[in-house]
């Protein structure tokens, strides 16, 4: 386990600094993570999920994803979670063992606060330490903020599904980004 402090500069209503954490999940952690994760389920198209996650369900989903992959947290100095982030199997077959899917999901009202930046840093930096080949972002298009993210830390655009998805009875298409990060074996 590993912890991770990073003093960084938020822009609210005005200049405040404050003490962002960056720490692996706990299943505690469960409600705080939907709180974040069903604003997007019921107010976004970034997530094509659309029934709001019970808690029991998303520790469930914490203690699978968790138990292969990192899976991080952004707590900021009252201990309350802004942001979370994790790697997770990109496909269940045996040839794709080497191969992940990155997901990071901020607070609506922390979103420009460099939150999504540390996490993915702080991800890549973890997953690097295994064998893992590549990294795929599966991206719901148009996102700038998302797609510029991913495109600082390497990613490139691979191919698009046009249509793909329907949320709010509108049709959505998801670009596919993806991060190479060793030749192997």
């Amino acid at each position: 386990m590993f912890v991770i402090v990073k003093n960084s500069i938020a822009l609210n209503a005005g200049l405040e600094y404050s003490m962002t954490m960056i720490r692996p999940v706990s299943l505690g952690d469960s409600a705080a993570i939907c709180g974040i994760y069903n604003y997007y389920v019921e107010n976004s198209s970034c997530t094509f999920e659309e029934k709001i996650v019970q808690t029991g369900e998303m520790e469930d989903r914490i203690r699978k994803i968790s138990g292969q992959y990192p899976y991080l947290v952004s707590e900021d100095a009252s201990g309350e979670i802004n942001a979370f982030a994790y790697i997770n199997t990109w496909k269940e077959r045996s040839a794709y063992r080497f191969s992940a899917e990155i997901s990071i999901y901020v607070k609506e009202s922390c979103r420009g606060r460099g939150l999504g930046r540390e996490l993915m840093e702080s991800l890549l930096n973890e997953i690097r330490k295994t064998n893992t080949h590549s990294i795929v972002a599966g991206i719901v298009v148009p996102n700038d903020s998302s797609i510029a993210l991913h495109e600082k830390f390497g990613f490139r655009k691979i191919g698009q599904f046009d249509e793909i998805g329907m949320k709010f009875n509108k049709w959505y298409d998801v670009g596919y980004w993806e991060l190479i990060l060793r030749s192997y074996p």
